[in-house]
């Protein structure tokens, strides 16, 4: 009886051990795939370890990581550990006080801590960045390390230092040379547990930062938006210094205790360093740049500050534009035009904006954004006419178009006849015959231009008989059809064929077709979404002439081509769009790149902020039911 719960004690933990690292096994072996899936292995490359050795950003992510939380640990553990010898000599109220503040930030929310730190620094005034984010990571590292120092103090006899002192020694020398090599234990477990916790950071981090400054988890949350497998390899090179710190920890003092046959006090000072060393040794690493001599270009020493979608530039732009121009630029990343406009309200600076249609409308209707210069544009001519003088900037007085695009069905065409999609519409989201079996997008925006479009409305309606209706006809979806809500996770899953049909934007649909060929797009002639998003110049810019620059450059043939060819959306340069569509191009027999025109039915969201909080309110129901349901 004995030995079989032996032998199911031991089949648990190993099936523990997989569970927790089969999925690192995973990632490891897909950061060498050749493919862009991150689900289907289709042959070994290093392509993603040099596109992300390449990527200005993932290494200088790589480089904020490690700086800041080597330097949040040193500066943390010294605060912590010189704060817990003093509330060890305190009185005892004033040290059960001190303990109750000490336990709050880690009892409480890291979304409490973050959205705190972030007021702190708002009303004072204090520009968001790197410091910032330091200053947050000393800040929440410091109880776990008086956490982790305490217990150590409490076990020493409280007339150490006093006897230390009697027999010559100095307060000081009594400090470094009797205290702290008693509790040096517990300052390596906080050291240790501060690096961890400051590595691991995202949400304080996320709050805190400002001018492009991003740590290693903003930028793989940045990443995940979209297929980009350099997270894999990124995630990868984590997991190698992690575990060459590990190994250092472990092996270093066995090997010196071995060679040199040294007391354990002497283990333990070979150990920190150790740790040290090699942390420090990655941060050289990911920060090695190489320089050179550069001729005097037209905006040497400037910089340029961009606001855009997540993955949403090509590989090489960003690089290319400063060598061209001598220029730095420092681009920020948002999730929603929502997001980004809450930082312009804020007054934070930015020199280019990419928001879309009905935010563009939104901020102009509000005073936020400049007129452009036409004198400094060259742009204009190159672009696709169905492009620009759309509604929301009929005389493309603030905005040039960077990106656009419809909403339509992808859809699988070993499942889903042409035929069916052509009879039915979007009713085929009702169809029980796909029952369990198809996607809806979260965007309350296009899931009612979906139903109102079905339903023969405006999806512009202003109708509130009508938004019921398309409520009415969301709820009968998610209730009996059983749809999976999703995200940007549908480009991958419908890419490997895991449902028959969904709501896509064209862009991700032409990423789904290109590397699935059972793959289709098809778009209702009820109408759909002809969406734009567009560069535009806040009225706060710092360095307008250098933003017109900048969108000369994108809507140029190679900028333009670098960035549609990348992220796969529609180029608003006519030549490109021709180009990557066309006998050769990246993109050739794919219909979804090219966005239709001349459907009178289609349309561009209107902003209506009215109306957009009804829909909100009703999307948010069309979730309850959807969860009730399932």
């Amino acid at each position: 009886m004995k030995k079989e719960k032996r032998t199911a004690g031991k089949l648990l933990m190993i099936l523990m051990i997989v569970f927790f690292y089969l999925p690192i096994l995973y990632m490891i072996v897909f950061s060498f795939n050749e493919g862009k899936s991150l689900t289907t292995f289709t042959g070994f490359s290093l392509r993603w370890y040099r596109h992300m050795l390449e990527s200005d950003d993932m290494m200088g992510a790589l480089y904020t990581t490690f700086s800041i939380a080597l330097l949040a640990t040193f500066l943390s553990t010294m605060v912590g550990t010189v704060s817990a010898i003093g509330l060890s000599k305190s009185r005892k109220l004033v040290r059960d006080l001190m303990h109750q503040v000490d336990n709050l930030p880690m009892m409480n929310p890291e979304i409490v801590t973050a959205i705190g730190f972030m007021l702190l620094f708002i009303t004072f005034r204090v520009e968001k960045g790197y410091m910032t984010m330091l200053l947050a990571h000393i800040a929440f590292c410091i109880p776990y390390v008086i956490l982790s120092v305490m217990p150590k103090i409490r076990s020493l006899d409280p007339n150490l230092a006093d006897a230390a002192m009697d027999l010559g020694a100095t307060p000081w020398q009594a400090l470094i040379k009797v205290i702290v090599p008693q509790i040096m234990p517990g300052i390596v477990s906080g050291a240790l547990i501060a690096f961890t916790m400051s590595v691991d950071d995202f949400i304080i981090s996320y709050f805190v930062t400002g001018g492009g400054v991003k740590n290693l988890s903003i930028m793989v949350y940045t990443m995940s938006k979209r297929v980009n497998p350099s997270i894999n390899a990124i995630s990868t090179l984590m997991i190698v210094i992690i575990t060459i710190v590990l190994v250092l920890i472990n092996v270093v003092p066995l090997f010196v205790a071995k060679r040199q046959k040294k007391a354990e006090i002497r283990k333990r000072k070979v150990l920190v360093p150790a740790a040290l060393v090699c942390a420090g040794a990655a941060g050289l690493f990911v920060f090695f740049q190489m320089g050179g001599t550069k001729e005097a270009r037209p905006f040497e020493g400037e910089t340029l500050h961009i606001y855009n979608w997540g993955e949403y530039t090509g590989e090489n732009i960003l690089a290319d534009f400063e060598e061209s121009t001598g220029a730095k630029v420092v681009m920020e990343n948002y999730d929603s035009n929502e997001q980004m406009y809450i930082k312009v309200v804020n007054g934070e600076s930015y020199d280019i904006l990419v928001p879309s249609d009905y935010m563009i409308q939104r901020l102009i209707e509000e005073g936020y954004l400049q007129k452009l210069d036409p004198s400094r544009l060259d742009c204009m001519d190159k672009l696709a006419d169905a492009v620009k003088g759309l509604p929301y900037d009929p005389e493309n007085e603030y905005s040039i178009p960077y990106f656009w695009g419809t909403v339509g069905i992808v859809y699988d065409k070993n499942k889903v006849k042409l035929e069916e999609l052509e009879r039915e519409g979007y009713d085929i989201f009702l169809d029980e015959k796909y029952r369990g079996d198809i996607y809806l997008y979260d965007s309350e925006r296009d899931s009612f231009m979906m139903a109102l479009k079905a339903l023969g409305y405006s999806m512009n309606t202003e109708n509130q008989d009508e938004l019921n209706e398309a409520y009415e006809w969301l709820v009968t979806c998610v209730q009996t059809m059983k749809p999976e809500i999703v995200t940007d996770e549908i480009i991958d899953n419908m890419a490997q064929g895991r449902k028959a049909l969904g709501l896509i934007y064209s862009g991700d649909a032409t990423y789904v077709m290109s590397e699935n060929e059972d793959m289709g797009f098809y778009l209702p002639e009820m109408g759909t979404n002809l969406w734009s998003d567009a560069m535009v110049i806040p009225k706060n810019a710092k360095n307008p002439e250098l933003a017109h620059a900048f969108i000369n450059f994108v809507c140029d043939y190679d900028g333009a081509y670098d960035n549609s060819s990348y992220v796969g959306y529609t180029s608003a340069n006519r030549e490109v769009m021709e180009d990557l569509s066309g006998e050769g191009g990246d993109f050739e027999g794919i219909d979804a790149y090219i966005p239709r025109t001349g459907n009178e039915l289609d349309e561009v969201f209107v902003y209506n902020e009215k109306i957009r909080k009804v829909i909100s309110n009703l999307w948010s129901r069309v979730k309850i039911a959807a969860s009730n349901a399932s």
